[in-house]
């Protein structure tokens, strides 16, 4: 593929209104951590509220002000010792994201001595606002909010923590959602559990025991619920805080929140587990469930953190994956706009494309265009220009074609909605050929869904099912969904391309079943009733759930675990989706 490049004259200029603090510059850091700080004194658990900040030499991203993110160690943990960097590792890993994100950082250590191992006191039963290890970070947060050197967003304050600081972390976003946009928790006892229950969630402790806690703490405060997000993580070999607290918590923040909500898709992440994200009912993403495979009670910080003392540097890079989680779906925060294509189209001579577009883009300029073609050469090219406007050309094989073109500001991270290119044709029409890539998806009972790519010079398409022609005129569309049909029965598709009233041959056959219509259940027990009553089985005193053998935990009474069950003698820890 031979591409040549001309730039065109820059469209005109265009007066763009925005906030004098979304373009202006705030005050920079050393971009190192402070020495240690001694911030306020705690008349509940004793001492004074000590530790360090972060302030970065680089400049925000979202809003023009900066976020705030309070980090909160584990027990036997120590701001200094575990969270912030030393000189032999990168402790949690926070001053990389904190660069990338203009974000500050506060690491203090837990006051007194709550269970002797220097925990939050996040097991307390009368959590206030004004008192205690809440009353003392609370007034750390506005402490700086309050500091203008800081230009800290109001609309972008966090808070996450490992362990005793997840479940901290829990309550301050509990007590305090006006404080806070949104929460990490990692391996953290909901509020209403003792420091005696980590190892197992409680008999008859379930989502809405933590959630309706959590609802009653949040008090006059309880609207602020409608735009806070969490995520929350845990690791599948943890046999310090149980496991099954990771999507308890998660649901009961949903609960809290308020609303329906739609389980997306589960995905891997990097290092081994996976995350489940969760919208709202107006399809915002709300809270994430990330369970990392095989870690043990530690914090996942990723390569280059620390990888001693309820720290894990071989799993996921959890500070890089909440902070895009926070800045991506934060819901209280003004945002400077993406770019906006305002113009692009395809110009052919001989068998020469020329590709050309504008954009405006109220962050500054542009700093790269995209071209996706596809048809007989397909074309992904991410530096096809720059600036206000772009014209680019490509040496393409005769066929018919169709693209996009979406605009990126490099500074914001942000890429505009495509720009389409309508169908064009380079050489003389081919013959007219069946669709491609036809697929079967979603299926139930008695229907399943297909799709297909367009054809080239395609007007409609035909569904044929067995061999016999399912529509009655051609579809103007590239999907169709086969109804009224057998459960647990396999059908085979195949489709047709229809111009000008001439049919083109069939496509390749695709196979798919309908599914026998079970319906999920779940079902809450110990571990020991489970392995007796065939949900899950022992292994080496293990507890594993039958189907996907995910871990459970210890084959015993003391090990509670909801299962649910999503098809025949097959099981997955948390409950139905």
């Amino acid at each position: 593929m031979a591409i040549t490049t001309s730039f065109g004259r820059r469209a005109a200029s265009f007066l763009l209104c925005l906030p004098a603090a979304a373009l202006a510059q705030v005050q920079t850091g050393p971009g190192a951590w402070s020495g240690n700080q001694t911030w306020g004194a705690d008349s509940v658990n004793g001492g004074n509220l000590s530790g360090y900040f972060y302030w970065p030499a680089s400049q925000p991203v979202l809003g023009g002000k900066r976020a705030l993110v309070v980090v909160l160690h584990g027990c036997q943990q120590t701001a200094s010792g575990d969270v912030i960097d030393s000189g032999a590792d990168k402790g949690f890993n926070w001053k990389g994201v904190a660069d990338q994100y203009g974000a500050v950082i506060l690491a203090p250590n837990a006051t007194g001595n709550v269970s002797g191992s220097h925990c939050w006191d996040y097991s307390l039963s009368n959590h206030n606002r004004a008192s205690g290890h809440d009353g003392v970070l609370l007034n750390l947060v506005t402490r700086f909010l309050g500091d203008a050197r800081y230009a800290i967003d109001p609309n972008q304050v966090y808070v996450t923590g490992l362990s005793s600081g997840g479940g901290q972390t829990m309550v301050l976003g509990c007590l305090a959602p006006d404080v806070f946009a949104g929460i990490g928790i990692n391996a953290g006892p909901p509020p209403g559990t003792t420091t005696m229950q980590i190892g197992s969630v409680p008999s008859g402790f379930n989502a809405s025991t933590a959630g309706n806690k959590c609802t009653a703490m949040a008090g006059a405060q309880q609207g602020k619920f409608a735009t806070q997000i969490a995520s929350v993580v845990w690791g599948t070999s943890d046999y310090t805080v149980a496991p099954a607290y990771g999507p308890l918590d998660a649901a009961a923040m949903r609960l809290a929140y308020g609303g329906s909500f739609t389980r997306a898709a589960t995905a891997t992440v990097p290092g081994g587990g996976s995350n489940t994200p969760y919208t709202d009912g107006n399809g915002k993403l709300r809270t994430s469930e990330m369970a990392v495979t095989g870690m043990g009670h530690a914090w996942p910080a990723g390569p280059g953190g620390q990888n001693s003392h309820f720290v894990d540097a071989t799993k996921v890079d959890y500070p890089a994956f909440v902070m895009d989680f926070w800045f991506k779906n934060n819901l209280r925060a003004a945002r400077i706009a993406a770019p906006v294509m305002t113009a692009c189209k395809a110009a052919v001579s001989g068998n020469a494309a020329t590709i050309s577009g504008a954009a405006l883009d109220p962050a500054g300029t542009v700093s790269s265009y995209r071209v996706v073609l596809s048809g007989t050469t397909a074309v992904n090219d991410g530096a096809a220009g720059s600036g206000a406007s772009f014209s680019i050309g490509y040496a393409l094989a005769n066929g018919y074609y169709s693209g996009t073109v979406t605009a990126t500001d490099a500074g914001t991270g942000q890429t505009s909605a495509p720009c389409p290119l309508p169908q064009f044709l380079v050489g003389p029409a081919p013959a007219l050929q069946p669709p491609a890539d036809l697929k079967a998806g979603n299926a139930s009972a008695s229907s399943i869904a297909l799709s297909w790519s367009a054809a080239n010079g395609a007007g409609g398409y035909n569904v044929y099912r067995n061999g016999s022609k399912l529509t009655p005129a051609p579809l103007s569309g590239t999907s169709y969904t086969d109804t009224g049909l057998a459960a647990s029965t396999a059908y085979s598709y195949q489709a047709s391309s229809v111009a000008n009233g001439v049919e083109s041959g069939l496509s390749a056959k695709v196979s798919a079943s309908t599914t026998s219509g079970f319906v999920c259940s779940a079902v809450t027990a110990s571990n020991f009733a489970h392995v007796q009553e065939g949900r899950a089985h022992d292994s080496g005193g293990m507890a594993l759930a039958n189907g996907s053998n995910q871990s459970m935990g210890l084959d015993n009474l003391f090990y509670v675990q909801t299962l649910a069950q999503i098809s025949a003698a097959h099981y997955v820890v948390g409950n139905c989706p």
